[in-house]
């Protein structure tokens, strides 16, 4: 009986052991996943930058165990990189998709498995999202489409420098449409511009050799403003009177300090993934969401508040 008993006594010591030793194997850790793009431009790299301090920074207090941080070129890639955290179980995901279309699928993938997912800046075509933290890209264009219509008293000739396929660009573009209806701003050309200086100085040059007459330029980035302002500079054209910009570019900021080309930008700051990285580990931990949207507002940047928002140490 003796040997019986202490025999049970060795089992159940060994079983606890082996229960220790699975909970402490991370099994309960709470893992936050990001999916984001790659830098292609500064905005992207200031977001990515701020998502990663911020992950850090809620592994440092305790918030969350640990994360896991992915960026993509590509639609195909990141809809990998998204696979991957699923696979790997992590508690909620933070994505930016490169494309709203092209990333929806996995996020249905993201949704069915019960996995909190926070997308930022550009939306997907399905409901697969439990919150959506973005800029107020329609009030972008809304905003841009007033300063415009004011600065030109209501007629003039406008080109649009758009964005890749995505909610963002159809948002911003719907908004500067909706905001021009009924005068007699006429939008005499209207390409992408793929969010980046380099593209849109070549897209601009074309422009310009295509267009004699040109009064006004409405780019959807800061980034783009860049390069269709180094287009009119080198092509030596006098007839555009001004060009606007979205996002709060340090940059641009400086250019509307020293009144240059670009007079307008309407803020659509990188920091809302700090926001986005906030909710997805409170996601993580289990907390309800408190809203399925978070918007930031466009608010313009002018001469008149420059000052006010600008950072000289910012690093967008």
């Amino acid at each position: 009986m003796k040997r019986i008993l202490s025999l049970v006594f060795v089992l159940v010591v060994a079983i606890g052991m082996a229960g220790c030793a699975s909970s402490s194997s991370g099994d309960d850790e709470v893992v936050l996943g990001l999916a984001l793009p790659s830098a292609t431009h500064g905005w992207m790299g200031a977001l990515i930058q701020n998502a990663e301090d911020q992950a850090k920074a809620l592994v440092e207090d305790g918030t969350i165990d640990d994360y896991e941080f992915t960026t993509a070129d590509n639609p195909a890639d990141q809809t990998s990189n998204v696979e991957d955290l699923i696979a790997q179980g992590v508690d909620a995901i933070v994505m930016l998709p490169i494309e709203s279309e092209a990333l929806s699928p996995v996020g249905a993938k993201v949704k069915e498995e019960g996995i909190p997912l926070i997308i930022v800046d550009r939306e997907l075509t399905n409901d697969a999202a439990t919150v959506v933290v973005k800029g107020d890209n329609t009030g972008i264009g809304i905003n841009a489409g007033e300063y415009i219509v004011e600065q030109l008293g209501g007629s003039g000739k406008v080109v649009e420098i758009a964005g890749p396929s995505s909610s963002v660009t159809n948002q911003r573009s719907d908004g500067f449409r909706e905001s021009i209806e009924g005068t007699d701003i006429e939008i005499i050309a209207s390409q992408n511009g793929e969010f980046s200086t380099e593209t849109s100085l070549q897209v601009m040059e074309n422009i310009l050799t295509a267009q004699a007459e040109i009064d006004a330029v409405y780019t959807q980035d800061d980034g783009m403003a860049l390069g269709v302002i180094q287009a009119i500079k080198e092509a030596n054209r006098t007839d555009i009177q001004f060009v606007t910009g979205a996002g709060g570019a340090k940059e641009v900021y400086e250019i509307i300090q020293e009144d240059g080309l670009v007079k307008a930008t309407f803020l659509y700051s990188p920091l809302m993934v700090i926001d986005a990285v906030d909710i997805g580990a409170d996601l993580a931990n289990g907390d309800e969401a408190e809203s399925a949207e978070v918007v930031i507002p466009a608010t313009p940047i002018t001469q008149e508040n420059v000052d006010e928002h600008y950072d000289a140490d910012a690093a967008f």
